[in-house]
């Protein structure tokens, strides 16, 4: 018996892509769920929920996602906004930015690594005060 396609299945978040060992994808990958890369993607990759690279995997373009295991290679900027897990096989060559890191002896990351309130991304600072504010404030305490 055929089985209905057209039903709801897994919300996309939900569903894991795999590129495995051997595969080589040229162009870039996106998917609102979870991508594993056993083999090579040379492009960029964006992933919803979660990207996990292992340790034969190789990326040579920028990642962007909430949630990277990365045990394998990329070579461009990694972008977790929520975590970013680097296994001590790993080698990353290019910018990091992540919120929390946890990293295991033997990574090596070459290149700047970026920790901040989203994403990596530095929290905005508040403006410095204006001349005005200054002369206010001391004239107040004058």
């Amino acid at each position: 018996m055929a089985r209905d396609r057209t039903s709801q299945g897994s919300p996309p978040e939900s569903v894991i892509s795999l590129i495995g060992p051997g595969m080589k994808v040229v162009g870039d990958c996106e998917t609102d769920g979870t991508l594993r890369i056993e083999g090579a993607v040379q492009g960029s990759v964006r992933a919803g929920k979660a990207v996990v690279v292992g340790r034969e995997g190789l990326v040579i373009g920028d990642v962007s996602t909430q949630d990277a295991v990365i045990s394998g290679r990329i070579e461009g900027s990694v972008t977790a906004e929520s975590r970013l897990e680097l296994q001590a096989s790993c080698r990353i060559d290019g910018e990091v930015h992540t919120p929390r890191l946890q990293l295991e002896e033997g990574a090596v990351v070459n290149g700047s690594l970026n920790m901040g309130a989203k994403g990596g991304k530095p929290a905005p600072s508040a403006p410095p005060p204006s001349a005005n504010e200054v002369e206010a404030e001391t004239a107040d305490q004058g």
